[in-house]
């Protein structure tokens, strides 16, 4: 007999996470400790338990400017090397903890250079945090692997320059490329030359597209920029045609993300806090998942959505019905969806993800 599904065993089981803010992860504590060193005093509250829950309701607005609002005072105690090194440090142990087995962490360097910190310097800081954590972590019995995908802004002009730094860190820690921030008014085709020096230089990218603006917003991505995977992609949905029999047909764009088996990193709580999404139980997660996409289960931010890899596939489980199967499903699709060398991907399947689900199936 299998073992019973719930939050403390999904804990235990191997999980793979593609797609979390380092800046939307941080624990409340540290945000005010780290506010309180560097003499930064605008914090909503210098309680732990209430900023946590004042990060959650700004997020949970339904509004995706809303929640990004939060990121201010995140990135605000983010500015300095010491600073950097322990939220990652921390970031390492506390999906370590959760079970996740291989991570991939994204932040957005130009944002942490407000107090004088160069953009190389601020990339050392994390992975060094990331060492770290690892390290700590492995002492407690708990092995992760972290690799960064390093963001640009879609709004700002930087993305070039961001591409470069992707590029000369990939072989020490930086696995990828990112494009983040508000996508209406601001189409990923901006930094088409960005793209273009990383596809030269057979680099991996992933881009933010399909959250908070339609189809045009994928279609671009996959098609002008070549992105190797979507950031969110929900608004895939709006492709899909549901008959009254409950069949459904595919429209060419989403017929291609399928039949090419684009990753999809999907987060749904977040997708409900930013009105991506009406509800959990009407993501569109669970469609995709019947229709074989290739669907990955993520956290996007910890702090502001209050969220766990543990707690997103509890609830998926809760909503949907998911059985172990499901979660090992999530699992391999985001490990294959990697950003990591086949032989490496392999191994973590073979040897850690499936005897993990196997055991708690056994």
């Amino acid at each position: 007999m299998s073992v019973p599904l719930n939050a403390e065993t999904i804990r235990d089981a191997p999980k793979v996470l593609l797609h979390d803010h380092l800046d939307g992860g941080l624990r409340p504590a540290t945000v005010i400790e780290l506010a309180a060193e560097g003499g930064y005093g605008a914090l909503p509250s210098t309680d732990a338990a209430e900023l946590g829950h004042w990060f959650l309701a700004a997020s949970h607005s339904g509004s995706l400017v809303r929640y990004l609002e939060g990121f201010g005072h995140t990135v605000a105690v983010m500015q300095t090397a010491d600073a950097l090194v322990r939220v990652a440090s921390e970031c390492a142990q506390d999906l370590a903890a959760d079970g996740v087995v291989y991570a991939e962490v994204r932040f957005a360097p130009e944002l942490h250079v407000e107090q004088g910190l160069a953009l190389d310097a601020v990339v050392e800081a994390v992975l060094e945090g990331f060492r770290v954590g690892t390290a700590l972590a492995a002492e407690q019995g708990r092995r992760i692997r972290v690799g960064c995908l390093l963001t640009a802004m879609r709004h700002a002009a930087r993305s070039r320059e961001i591409a470069d730094l992707a590029v000369r860190y990939r072989d020490v820690g930086v696995c990828g490329f990112d494009i983040a921030g508000a996508e209406a008014g601001f189409p990923p085709t901006r930094h088409l030359d960005a793209f273009e020096y990383l596809r030269q230089q057979n680099a991996h990218f992933t881009i933010h597209a399909g959250e908070a603006f339609g189809l045009p917003s994928i279609w671009e991505a996959l098609q002008w920029c070549g992105a190797d995977r979507l950031g969110h992609g929900v608004r895939i949905v709006d492709d899909i045609t549901i008959g009254e029999d409950g069949s459904a047909k595919l429209g060419l764009l989403a017929a291609y993300v399928r039949d090419m088996r684009i990753p999809l990193e999907m987060c749904p709580t977040s997708n409900v806090h930013t009105g991506a999404a009406a509800s959990l139980a009407e993501h569109p997660i669970g469609l995709l998942r019947r229709l074989r996409f290739r669907v990955t289960v993520n956290t996007d931010n910890r702090l502001m959505s209050d969220v766990s890899m543990t707690s997103e596939m509890t609830a998926l489980a809760d909503t949907f019905g998911y059985d172990w199967s499901d979660l090992q499903w999530f699992t391999v699709n985001a490990m294959k969806s990697a950003f990591l060398g086949f032989d490496e991907r392999l191994a973590l399947i073979n040897d850690v993800i499936k005897p993990g689900y196997a055991a708690l199936q056994a």
